[in-house]
């Protein structure tokens, strides 16, 4: 999967949930930016990136060619004190990213019940990936990646992963291959928004939107247009 400059045959909002401090606004810098911060700020609310990217030819794809395709991710605030504000940034969303912390037993019991929630309240069809994140830090490990592979089993998600934002080796981060499965998966069960030209404007396929942390922007949001 490669980053394009061109305009996208069509756009899907993407949504990052999990407990604070799992890592869900390192491996959006990681996947948009190729950055890694190690002392992160703590997102307030919510914070909106987006990438263009190329998906190579999968078995959906119409004529077997390759596809672009704007993945507009909301990184949202994982504090207990923002919960109510997930909504907002979960509706219209075609795709999540379910993060947990794999040193952190709990963040997988807490990933688990934001899936649970997106079952009752989101797009029903809304694609889920859960996401073990912070793989670099084997030797802390609370979680192994057998019981990651069973609670995605469980919850009845579209795939698993294991990353590492900090590690910048893409071969073996798993970073961009997790958001290119999201990406694929999307494309082939028609999960995706009409492209508005309006939107894309901006040449530069990496952008971090002007705003302040936590304002929802109308236009990126998008709320009144769902997954097609």
């Amino acid at each position: 999967m490669t980053s394009v400059a061109r305009p996208a045959d069509a756009s899907a909002k993407i949504v990052l949930l999990g407990d604070s401090a799992v890592g869900k606004s390192s491996l959006a810098l990681r996947f948009v930016k190729e950055e890694f911060h190690p002392n992160q700020e703590t997102t307030i609310g919510g914070a909106y990136l987006f990438r263009t990217v190329t998906v190579p030819p999968t078995a959906g794809s119409p004529n077997g060619a390759s596809r672009t395709l704007k993945l507009e991710i909301w990184d949202t605030a994982g504090q207990e004190r923002y919960r109510s504000l997930a909504p907002i940034y979960y509706r219209g969303a075609c795709g999540a990213l379910v993060v947990y912390d794999i040193t952190n037993k709990e963040s997988l019991t807490r990933a688990r019940s934001w899936i649970q929630e997106l079952r009752q309240s989101a797009d029903p069809n809304l694609v889920i990936l859960l996401i073990g994140n912070k793989k670099d830090l084997d030797t802390l490990r609370q979680v192994s990646v057998e019981e990651g592979v069973a609670a995605a089993r469980e919850e009845a998600v579209a795939g698993f992963y294991e990353t590492s934002a900090k590690d910048n080796n893409k071969g073996s981060n798993n970073v961009e291959t997790a958001f290119a499965d999201l990406a694929a998966k999307l494309l082939d069960s028609g999960r995706t928004s009409n492209h508005n030209a309006a939107r894309a404007k901006a040449a530069n396929n990496n952008v971090i939107q002007p705003g302040r942390l936590g304002e929802p922007q109308p236009d990126a949001n998008n709320n009144n247009a769902g997954c097609c």
